[in-house]
Formats: structure tokens, C-alpha cells, sequence
């Protein structure tokens, strides 16, 4: 991650300062065994609080993996789980007014459990299987809140529409 302000001439000829988050592509990744998600819920240091959303992140030290692969590795890390087919959904502007950070995200189907490889900063990470209407009323209630989860779940509506 790199934090750069750029010199920028606004429309009415003004100058200015933009401040710009850059960081590698994201992986979101949706696991659905046809009628419940997976979740994982860890604490989020700057709200300072637990939140539970879809699996998801980056490799930084690998910044040119392909998303598909980058999106295994997290579901992978995260829960455990080994998806027998994914599928891309679409693209997420992670925080367009401020990063570059772009989301792919994907339907991870046909899973089989295995042991997760968590990072160390996510030693407090849990994860649960919720059912839709479950995971419906905890978005209701306010207890999903994340950005991305919220969007990929949209992609996933979408998909589910049109076929």
C-alpha cells in the first residue's frame, strides 16, 4: 500500500491537492453450497469492531497473481474451503473517492473442507455457515456492513436474475 498526493488542476482552473490510496486488486470470493454462505467475521481495527463479510483480500508480495487464483488462495486461507468450480461475478471500486483498489469477485461452488492457512493477523478470525435468510436479516440488522460484502452479494443477485 502507498499513499501518494497528486498536484491536480480542478475544472474552474483551480489547483489543488488529491491524496490516493494505492493498493493491489482484491479478491472477494462468495462461498455458496446452494443454500447457505460461508462467512468469516474478525475484528476490524479501525472501527474497532467484529464484523462478519465474505471471505476476501490481497496478496501485496504477489501483486501480479491472476484474481482467479488470488481469489482461491484467500478462500483457501481464510476457511479452509477448496472450491471445485468459480465463477467471476464482476468488478467493485473498493473506495473510488480515495484508493485505486479494484475487487473481483467470485461464486466459489462444489467446496470441500480442508484445514485453513490463516495469516497472523488473523489468528481471531471465526467462520460460519449462514443460510440466506439468515445472512438477509444480519444485512437488515446491520450486522454486515462491509462494503465489498454488500456489493458482491448485489453481483450475485444480479447473476442470479439474468439466468
Amino acid at each position: 500500500m502507498t499513499l501518494r498526493e497528486d498536484d491536480v488542476r480542478r475544472l474552474d482552473g483551480s489547483e489543488g491537492i488529491y491524496a490516493v490510496v494505492d493498493k493491489p486488486t482484491c479478491a472477494v470470493v462468495i462461498p455458496f453450497d446452494g443454500a447457505r454462505f460461508h462467512l468469516v467475521e474478525q475484528f476490524r481495527y479501525p472501527l474497532g469492531l467484529r464484523r462478519w463479510e465474505f471471505p476476501m483480500g490481497t496478496a501485496p508480495e504477489l501483486a501480479d497473481v491472476p484474481p482467479l487464483e488470488l481469489a482461491a488462495r484467500e478462500l483457501r486461507e481464510e476457511t479452509g474451503l477448496v472450491a471445485g468450480s468459480m465463477a467471476e461475478l464482476g468488478v467493485t471500486d473498493v473506495a473510488a473517492g480515495m484508493s485505486s483498489q479494484r475487487g473481483r469477485v467470485f461464486l466459489a461452488t462444489d467446496l470441500t473442507q480442508s484445514e485453513a492457512q490463516r495469516e497472523v493477523e488473523e489468528q481471531d478470525m471465526r467462520t460460519a455457515w449462514f443460510d440466506r435468510d439468515e445472512f438477509e436479516k444480519m444485512i437488515a440488522a446491520g450486522d454486515i456492513t462491509d462494503a465489498q460484502t454488500l456489493a458482491a452479494y448485489t453481483l450475485l443477485l444480479v447473476r442470479e436474475r439474468t439466468l
